[in-house]
């Protein structure tokens, strides 16, 4: 039933959760104003404060997203013979995806490359990707008897590439919080790689980069607008519209190639002409902006049963894709009767209870050591690391000083001192040197756009 260039299962697809990296609860203008300011471990919370509470409203709405990656993945063998599986499938791939992108993109706000986030982003983001491509490799070779399967860091395969994905967005943090238009650039982006078919398997590129907007909007978010989607009359609207976009997919199905919605192959490669890369980035993003606000519309704000699960989405991501792979290799879609709307079913709530254990507590501690290694071994002590950005620090300022005082630069490019025409007879006079000091940390401190 399917039309998509890759039978469903046979490659990598795209179903992300994300963990928020950095605090429990949202950021606020005032926690990321202090997180820019703070340059050690050190300059966090006063000794004695209460831990921050995490926001139920974010925790709900990545386990109930989950849970739909669950669901979906299990439709995928489903989807041959039913057209109505088909259509769920394909809506529901339009916005659990951006949904828990733009959640990653909202919790990176503050990111920068203070050494204590660049370690958890190593811990909890890089380290995890090569234990599980490693593991996922393995468990192909072993379960789908393909001794000859490769084992490269280079090409992710099945549920991994988010997490190199993520890795990429993160550190690109910063170029975005500068740039004034930083949506429609990653936008424009997306869209020049829907229609480049030369980039490649490497990293899994085409999806990092069509996926990008969707980590950029969720950068550019604040608090207001999630309240604003959760209105009253909001959540009445997402109701119709949930159905019309449902109804659509259930005439597209035959119509449309399924393979537009995993964002990891080029126009070209699925079949059509260039330029409907670029019409189809636009189009998705509309309509994946659409569907999300419907989804985080009915997301509970408050604390329910399943909230607490809400923080191991990762776990249940990446282990419930063990048990999806090893079905398909198994057999265990072969019984005719699953494939009736009563054995769908059946899938459909064996996926929601499997996918909710793997986020149990129970399963977050067995599996800490692989998802969130502490790995001191691995890292400068802290106040190490403090200790050399100052003295790095107070030796470029003193460099600094000199070269204004001498009028002489260690370069001569355009920003060296001294480099600027008629520069070194101005250095001698202390007004003008004062002046081009006073001038750097204005710049500096300038809040981004």
């Amino acid at each position: 039933m399917t039309n998509s260039l890759r039978p469903h299962g046979s490659q990598r697809s795209p179903l992300p959760p994300a963990r928020e990296a950095e605090a429990a609860a949202p950021p606020t203008p005032q926690r990321e104003e202090a997180g820019r300011q703070a340059t050690t471990p050190a300059a966090s919370a006063p000794a004695g404060q209460k831990p921050k509470q995490r926001d139920a409203f974010f925790d709900n709405a990545k386990y109930l997203a989950i849970v739909l990656v669950a669901m979906a993945h299990s439709w995928e063998p489903l989807t041959d013979t039913s057209r109505t599986a088909e259509a769920l499938y394909m809506t529901v791939y339009t916005f659990h995806m951006p949904a828990f992108i733009i959640i990653s993109g909202f919790f990176s706000r503050s990111f920068d490359m203070r050494p204590d986030r660049l370690k958890r982003l190593i811990t909890g983001v890089a380290v995890p990707y090569v234990l599980f491509e490693v593991a996922y490799s393995f468990f192909k070779r072993w379960a789908d008897d393909d001794p000859s399967h490769p084992i490269s860091l280079l090409d992710p395969w099945y549920l991994t590439w988010f997490l190199i994905a993520l890795f990429v967005w993160r550190v690109t943090t910063p170029v975005w919080r500068i740039a004034r238009h930083p949506v429609p650039l990653a936008l424009a982006i997306a869209a020049l790689a829907s229609c480049s078919p030369d980039i490649g398997d490497d990293l899994d590129l085409q999806r990092v980069l069509q996926f990008l907007p969707f980590f950029v909007a969720g950068l550019r978010m604040r608090p207001e607008h999630f309240r604003m989607v959760r209105r009253r009359e909001v959540r009445l609207l997402a109701v119709p519209v949930t159905a019309a976009a449902l109804v659509f997919a259930y005439w597209a199905v035959p119509r449309m190639n399924a393979g537009w919605f995993y964002h990891r192959d080029s126009a070209q490669e699925l079949g059509a002409p260039w330029w409907s890369g670029v019409v189809m980035t636009f189009a998705l993003f509309g309509c994946s902006m659409v569907l999300t606000a419907c989804f985080f519309a009915w997301v509970p704000g408050r604390t329910r049963w399943f909230t607490a699960l809400g923080a191991g989405t990762l776990y249940g991501y990446l282990l419930h894709g063990l048990l999806i792979k090893g079905s398909h290799f198994a057999g265990w879609y072969d019984p005719a009767w699953l494939h009736t709307p009563a054995g769908g079913i059946v899938v459909t709530v064996v996926a929601a209870a499997v996918v909710t254990a793997l986020c149990s507590p129970l399963v977050q501690r067995i599996f800490r050591f692989a998802m969130e290694p502490r790995m001191e071994w691995a890292f400068r002590p802290a106040a190490d690391v403090g200790a050399g950005s100052a003295g790095s620090g107070a030796a470029e300022s003193g460099a600094a000083k000199a070269n204004a005082v001498t009028g002489s630069g260690s370069g001569s490019g355009p920003g060296a001192p001294g480099a600027a025409a008629g520069a070194g007879p101005r250095a001698l006079v202390p007004g003008a040197a004062a002046t081009a000091r006073a001038a750097v940390p204005s710049q500096a401190t300038r809040p981004p756009h």
